[in-house]
């Protein structure tokens, strides 16, 4: 096995993030993949986020979420990438607006 893929030939995780993730706690509201709900973030950057969540969401997903931050309310398309039934999701954003990312950015500077 080569040192830079793991089993499933895929890049260790810590090789597979772009951004670096702050531990900021937010509620977010999702919709998508035939369920609706409330999750709590464990981590998130500009690239996504980890919700914890017991609703069952599938890899591949697609969910809408709305985030809200002190200067305002962010909605963006995600991802399910990463599934972890009946704990929570990692998501990776989809089309984050350039102003939606620079508020997200100006929020996680000031935790």
């Amino acid at each position: 096995m080569d040192e830079e893929h793991d089993l499933n030939g895929q890049e260790p995780q810590h090789e597979r993030r772009r951004y670096d993730r702050s531990r900021l706690i937010v509620d977010v509201f999702f919709e998508g993949a035939a369920a609706t709900g409330v999750a709590h973030t464990k981590d998130i950057s500009v690239g996504g986020l980890y919700m914890n969540t017991q609703t069952l969401l599938p890899e591949g997903g697609l969910l809408t979420l709305r985030i809200p931050f002190p200067e305002e309310n962010i909605v963006v398309n995600a991802e399910v990438v990463y599934s972890n039934p009946g704990r929570g999701v990692g998501v990776r954003f989809k089309d984050l607006s350039e102003k939606d990312r620079l508020a997200m950015e100006r929020a996680l500077a000031g935790e």
